[in-house]
């Protein structure tokens, strides 16, 4: 062995390969931070006045439904008003939401992330609407993101550039307004009070043959005339159309809006605009309308509040109804729930106060209209002991026949199609499809059965009970109940209004209209006779307003009448929907439905909610909720399959339960509230989701 020479003694010895990779790692990691401090932006320079926003962020998750504060940089100090929409940096991406304050601090610790830019400068978001959609949140358990989505509709960018023109003066006619309501008690009070700057609160059930749409528009007229603006929601486009013509012959051309999804998206952005920025102030429209950022709002209006069509089937669900009254509430306007029904819940706030009752006196309402409930005459029993079940009794076409001398004839027959449900003739066993069990109907007089849910054609059905392949229809449509009318007035002109093909007018010639609920086209001088069949099938359904829906459905049709006109309906006299249909008495009828929910603990006496999901999912979310003092839960029951649910091979589809909460109504705020925290935990936790639905409109 020998020894190492000088030369090589003095010679650094060679690195080891631990030594190498903590050099290169160095290495890396500082060529790492020179290109991170490189692609940095500076810091910005933040806002000389209010420097911090705070901005609600459009994420549908519970535990982050709360305003975050960013730094407002000096360049976007003019824009970033509140209001405005602006795109943020959260979670490591940009999403959306919108400036509801500006500050001069933050509580937040640390330093705060910059705006990343403002969408718009445009205040698309006006306070009392962001104050609005945190107390509707807050009402239906939801997050203020889902609310806004509702309130505010999509920016249209081209349409947002053009300035919108202020409405022209108009002069309006107090006295006009006064004498359109004079037929009321307390009509002609009402109207002064809002001409006077006044907020009231009343229920209005409309009498018979009332052109209501013009007494809508003279209310918002006596409040145009106290300076303050009013909004008019309706259950669909149809009726708010009407009121917007009576708008525009008592106010004007240009004076009001028509907020409504038809107009498309750029006319509508372009419409909710002129509202925002305060060129117009009166409103009418459907579900979203009542969220419309009217300046100095002093009326909100809801008409037919029992349609269901104003339950929003978005979460969290809100009731139009209770936005609106919410509203009233919080910016102290005048409230008017009007109808020819009532429903429960308007005849609840007339029980705690609320609001007082506007309504015809009776004598008035005798003299509009004559009600009777049709069946068959004791010699039709004599000659033909089925003729209690004939569809159209001898009453009921000799008020048609009779009511074509003086005019068209409205009659309301409660599905559509032709024969939508069908039965074995012989035992009476209802007719399903052999693949998905869905119920059979025929389409047309020479079509074959098919089902309603998958299509399949049934032309070799027989009846897995009695072996009979004859098929009967125990309920027929209004194409069937056309054809039949067509035959027996051979010479008469009919019309049909139904599914997709619904009409707004008529002629008002001598013709008969066939009508489905909710589809019944406006006569110009109403119907010189109204008959309303098969009224035991709109009495048949499984709900909680099974009867309230089908009186609300009558008189509406029922309302279409001339003065001095008749109904005719064919059922049971001693039901007694029917009953309060024939005294014309539909508060009467909400005060015994009050009074019997009150027995049961349901809605309106007290708040209920729903929570429906997959079995596992619903038990968790039950498990997390903390009752209120006297709560109870009902359930989890399973839902049973409906239309539409493939029931094929290949489909993972697990079954949905339902549990029913419900709390005495005093305790409601704090249900609401327990379930509010019961989703920000679920959300947190990512656990699978659970719908919620405070007081459903079907239960």
């Amino acid at each position: 062995m020998t020894e190492p020479t000088a030369e090589a003694a003095s010679e650094p010895p060679l690195p080891g390969l631990g030594e190498v990779v903590d050099r290169l790692r160095g290495e890396v990691g500082r060529g790492r931070a020179a290109a991170a401090t490189r692609s940095r932006p500076a810091a910005a320079e933040p806002a000389e006045v209010d420097p911090v926003a705070r901005v609600l962020v459009e994420l549908p998750l519970a535990h982050l439904d709360r305003p975050f504060d960013y730094l407002v940089p000096a360049a976007m100090a003019e824009q970033a008003v509140p209001g405005c929409r602006v795109k943020v940096r959260f979670a490591g991406q940009d999403v959306d939401g919108f400036v509801v304050a500006r500050a001069a601090a933050s509580d937040h610790e640390g330093r705060l992330a910059p705006l990343r830019r403002v969408v718009s400068a445009e205040p698309v978001l006006a306070p009392e609407i962001a104050t609005l959609s945190a107390a509707v949140a807050e009402r239906y358990a939801g997050t203020r993101s889902d609310v806004l989505r509702l309130a505010v509709p999509p920016r249209h960018a081209t349409t947002e550039k053009e300035p919108s023109a202020a409405a022209g003066e108009t002069r309006v006619d107090v006295a006009a307004a006064r004498a359109a309501w004079s037929a009321y008690d307390a009509g002609e009070s009402l109207v002064a009070h809002l001409a006077e700057g006044g907020s009231p609160r009343a229920v209005w059930t409309a009498q018979p043959g009332e052109d209501w749409p013009a007494a809508v528009a003279q209310a918002v007229a006596a409040t145009l005339a106290s300076g303050r603006g009013a909004l008019v929601c309706t259950p669909d486009h149809k009726d708010a159309a009407r009121v917007s013509a009576a708008l525009t012959a008592v106010l004007g051309d240009g004076q009001h809006v028509l907020l409504a999804a038809e107009s498309g998206p750029a006319a509508r952005y372009r419409d909710f605009l002129a509202v925002s920025r305060g060129a117009r102030r009166v409103v009418v429209g459907t579900r979203s309308a009542a969220f419309a950022p009217v300046r100095d709002l002093g009326l909100v209006v809801v008409w037919d509040d029992g349609d269901d069509l104003h339950a929003e089937p978005r979460a969290p669900y809100p009731h139009t109804r209770e936005v609106l009254l919410l509203r009233a509430q919080q910016q102290g306007t005048a409230a008017l729930v009007g109808g020819f029904a009532a429903s429960v819940e308007a005849a609840y706030l007339l029980r705690t106060g609320w609001a007082h009752h506007v309504s015809a006196p009776r004598e008035a309402l005798r003299r509009r209209v004559s009600v009777s409930v049709a069946g068959a005459t004791e010699q039709e029993l004599a000659r033909d002991p089925y003729a209690r079940g004939a569809r159209v009794p001898t009453a009921a076409y000799q008020a048609i026949r009779d009511g074509l001398e003086r005019g068209p004839v409205l009659v309301q027959t409660p599905r559509s199609g032709y024969a939508p449900s069908l039965a074995c003739e012989r035992c009476r066993t209802p007719a399903r499809c052999a693949r998905c069990s869905g119920p059979l109907r025929l389409t047309g007089p020479a079509t074959p059965p098919a089902c309603g849910w998958c299509g399949e054609a049934a032309e070799r059905w027989s009846c897995p009970e009695c072996g009979h392949a004859g098929l009967r229809a125990p309920v027929l449509g209004a194409d069937r109940t056309t054809e039949e009318l067509g035959r027996t007035f051979p010479q008469t002109v009919i019309v049909q209004s139904s599914g997709d093909g619904v009409r707004a007018t008529v002629t008002g010639g001598r013709e008969i209209v066939v009508a489905t609920p909710g589809a019944e086209p406006v006569a110009p001088e109403g119907y010189a006779a109204v008959v309303l069949l098969d009224t035991w099938l709109s009495l048949a359904r499984a709900d909680l307003r099974t009867d309230e829906e089908a009186l609300r459905r009558w008189l509406n049709a029922a309302g279409l009448v001339a003065p001095g006109g008749v109904v005719v309906a064919v059922g049971d006299p001693g039901h007694p929907a029917l009953q309060a249909l024939v005294r014309w008495d539909p508060l009467g009828f909400a005060e015994r439905e009050i009074g019997e929910r009150q027995e049961a603990r349901l809605p309106p006496a007290a708040r209920v909610a729903t929570l429906t999901g997959t079995s596992g999912a619903v038990e968790e979310a039950l498990g997390l909720l903390t009752l209120p003092s006297g709560a109870e839960v009902l359930g989890p029951v399973p839902q049973p399959a409906g239309p539409g649910k493939d029931q094929g091979p290949g489909r993972d589809e697990r079954p949905e339960w339902r549990a029913v909460v419900r709390a005495p109504r005093a305790r409601g705020a704090a249900l609401s509230a327990a379930l509010r925290e019961m989703q920000r935990l679920r959300s947190a936790r990512k656990l699978e989701a659970v719908r919620v639905q405070v007081d459903p409109a079907a239960l």
